[in-house]
């Protein structure tokens, strides 16, 4: 079963990110206060709505509770605050809001977000080390490979890399181990805990195999 989005707000980070998740399979029901990106959004999924979020009445209307993950991608602090505090009350549990500045970061978790995000800030930082490291470093993607960050599966806690064997099952070679902010060698007899985090070299297929084959 695919994972349910709902994305609150198609500027161009939510529109961006409701056509990557669909094409990666996501089942996506995505909503905006502009009919004409709502018209444009309706090209690509399924349920794309036209409402305005900061209205309790119309948000409930979408069953925000049921759906795996919420994205409150609003631009504007004030219809980002109101529509993450009303998804709250109407009992959403991962919420994942966009910030602009660390006041607007700080404000949204006060009021509910699990996760705050803030895209511009991480895309300036990530383009000054390109520019920076150009003769260093290249781009952690591409099409085949990419360097990707997830929890520790249910699957693998208590279990060692040896015990998983993720290079000869699905390709999938495990460059470190982050505990809290820090980033350790993933040694093969360590034992992985539940708040672990790994730093995996892959291609999106094989994460998405391996966890398909270990629900």
């Amino acid at each position: 079963m695919s994972i349910q989005v709902l994305i609150i707000g198609l500027g161009q980070f939510g529109m961006s990110l409701a056509k990557t998740l669909s094409q990666k399979g996501a089942e996506v029901i995505a909503t905006d206060i502009n009919k004409e990106l709502v018209d444009e959004a309706s090209n690509f999924l399924d349920d794309a709505i036209c409402l305005d979020a900061t209205d309790e009445v119309s948000i409930s209307k979408l069953c925000p509770k049921e759906r795996d993950v919420v994205i409150c991608a609003i631009g504007a602090r004030e219809a980002s605050i109101l529509t993450t505090a009303l998804l709250r009350q109407l009992g959403c549990e991962n919420i994942v809001a966009r910030a602009t500045d660390k006041i607007h970061e700080r404000i949204l978790k006060a009021v509910g977000a699990k996760t705050v995000i803030n895209p511009d800030l991480e895309y300036g930082k990530k383009f000054a080390y390109k520019i920076m490291f150009q003769n260093v470093i290249a781009d952690e993607a591409s099409n085949d490979i990419q360097l990707l960050e997830i929890n520790v599966q249910p699957f693998m806690i208590g279990k060692t890399l040896i015990e998983l064997m993720l290079p000869n099952k699905y390709g999938i070679i495990v460059a470190a181990v982050k505990k809290g902010n820090s980033l350790s060698r993933p040694f093969p007899n360590q034992k992985l805990l539940k708040e672990d985090k790994l730093l995996l070299v892959c291609n999106e297929d094989a994460i998405i195999k391996m966890i398909e084959e270990n629900k």
